[in-house]
């Protein structure tokens, strides 16, 4: 997808031009600890439902991404290639130069009205975290579970963000009327590990209280025990230790 296919607002300064092409973005900085050095790009998106190319093996047709880039910065996220297509790179850019959807909330709303629409399962959290450190500046996603919720509209979300609280009760009215599902990605719980390779990620341990407030709520909520990372994260021990601390926190699966 090509950066221009992004927006449908005015044109906007060359600088922006000349890095996104010819439509208008706005684009931001905020001087706090912890968006120091990140650059927040903000469009008015034409659509935020896509479609999973039919050659896919992901279990689900629908996503929705309210942001591109992520500042949980792990380091083998299969998603950072997607920033070439904007001209950034796919190292340090994709972890500091984040796209904002904002109106990514009243597009879903539209979405689902649509008599187009057959109230498919949608899945959020599958290219980068909707939950990540963004979300606690925009808060786009209690707009878009409530348009979800309001339109019983079944749908998912994967993330490794502890911000999710913040939206538990949205996800409790949503949970009543349709299915939702709610995955924590745990791969491991050696600190030093995440430090190297989650560095912009809530520990694994404030994951797993996640896992245990959401299943405390009567949220349903199972753990992706990923990556399972080869010589570094993959002895025996180490696997019996984090699928232990997983089922303590009392999810309800797990997921190589």
């Amino acid at each position: 997808m090509r950066w221009e296919n992004l927006s449908d607002g005015p044109r906007g300064g060359a600088a922006d031009a000349a890095l996104f092409g010819a439509d208008a973005v706005t684009t931001r900085t905020f001087d706090t600890p912890e968006f120091r050095g990140i650059t927040f790009h903000e469009v008015r998106a034409k659509s935020i439902v896509n479609r999973v190319p039919g050659a896919s093996r992901m279990p689900f047709e629908w996503t929705v991404n309210p942001y591109r880039g992520c500042t949980h910065a792990c380091v083998y996220c299969f998603a950072r290639k997607t920033h070439s297509y904007l001209d950034l790179d796919t190292g340090l850019d994709f972890d500091s130069q984040i796209v904002v959807k904002v109106n990514a909330p009243e597009l879903l709303r539209r979405h689902l009205s649509s008599a187009r629409w057959g109230g498919e399962h949608i899945a959020m959290g599958t290219n980068v975290d909707c939950y990540q450190r963004a979300e606690g500046r925009y808060a786009l996603m209690p707009g878009i579970i409530a348009a979800l919720r309001d339109h019983a509209n079944p749908f998912s979300i994967l993330t490794k963000g502890t911000l999710i609280l913040r939206d538990l009760d949205l996800l409790r009215q949503a949970a009543a009327v349709t299915d939702v599902g709610i995955s924590v990605s745990v791969g491991f719980l050696d600190e030093h590990l995440w430090r190297t390779v989650e560095p912009g990620t809530p520990a694994p341990g404030r994951r797993l209280e996640v896992v245990r407030t959401l299943s405390g709520h009567g949220i349903e909520c199972g753990v992706l025990m990923a990556p399972v990372i080869p010589f570094l994260g993959d002895h025996p021990d180490q696997l019996r230790a984090t699928v232990r601390a997983i089922a303590a926190a009392g999810a309800t699966s797990v997921t190589p």
